[in-house]
């Protein structure tokens, strides 16, 4: 072997680690608060709830501005619908076995839920505040059945700091539990305000918000996704030395041929 040859094969050992390393190396760079980042979620309903609705979330952060993009069907038409990001907890959606029994009818009601999805850290207005302090403004909620919603934001530096940590998790409240078309008291009053009746802050569409695919990859606990890069990136320093070590034994046959 010529010393230009094991040099060769040397710098493409060196860069197998390389090419390995470098994923976690940007996934590390996600949690500064310069850098953008694009979240997403799938919105699924609270059968317990009587929900049958869906929707998607989106939200481009950069810095603590946020461009948010909520869509969501099939819930109470006519009615307003408080949504939120909920942060700093588990950052995932109750099951629906946390639900309990009040009045003789079993349904899981927004104190139920805070364990796993944590507390308001925004507020999806459709106009002016987004603190926490507007979590029930309902005049400044989406309407209706059919929602699409679309705003440019300033969050909080805790807020930012859980959608960055992957703790953000969007809610939709509001449901129909008995089915007659508008919010009553049939479950009582709310966990939120007394006030209201707990249909109209009951949760309906949940949703935890996840690293896009665009820049650094964060998978499920462990971080599946991750681990799936590294291998992938060291098998393709792998395959660049077997292909170094191959050319140079053709290269030695064709010299003992000539």
């Amino acid at each position: 072997m010529t010393k230009k040859t094991t040099c060769a094969l040397a710098a493409l050992a060196g860069l197998a680690p390389v090419v390995a390393l470098a994923p976690t190396a940007m996934a590390d760079d996600t949690t500064r608060g310069d850098h953008a980042i694009t979240l997403h979620a799938t919105l699924n309903p609270f059968k317990v709830n009587k929900v049958t609705g869906s929707g998607t979330a989106m939200v481009h952060l950069e810095g603590n501005k946020a461009h948010v993009v909520v869509k969501h069907s099939g819930l109470l038409a006519g009615a307003p619908h408080a949504q939120h990001f909920h942060i700093a907890a588990k950052g995932v959606c109750p099951p629906e076995t946390v639900a309990k029994t009040r009045n003789g009818k079993t349904f899981l009601n927004t104190t139920d839920g805070a364990p796993f999805y944590g507390g308001i850290g925004t507020s999806l207005t459709t106009t002016g505040d987004t603190s926490p302090a507007s979590g029930l403004a309902v005049d400044r909620f989406p309407v209706g059945d059919k929602v699409h919603y679309e705003r440019t934001i300033h969050l909080s530096d805790e807020a930012a700091k859980s959608l960055r940590e992957g703790t953000g998790v969007v809610v939709v409240h509001g449901i129909d539990f008995n089915g007659n078309g508008k919010y009553d008291n049939n479950l009582g009053p709310s966990d939120l305000d007394p006030s209201l009746p707990s249909e109209a802050t009951n949760p309906a569409l949940c949703g935890a918000l996840k690293m896009a695919a665009k820049g650094a990859v964060h998978g499920g606990e462990g971080g599946t996704q991750n681990t799936a890069m590294n291998t992938a990136a060291a098998a393709g320093g792998g395959a660049l030395l077997v292909a170094a070590a191959g050319a140079f034994a053709m290269r030695r046959r064709a010299g003992r041929q000539s």
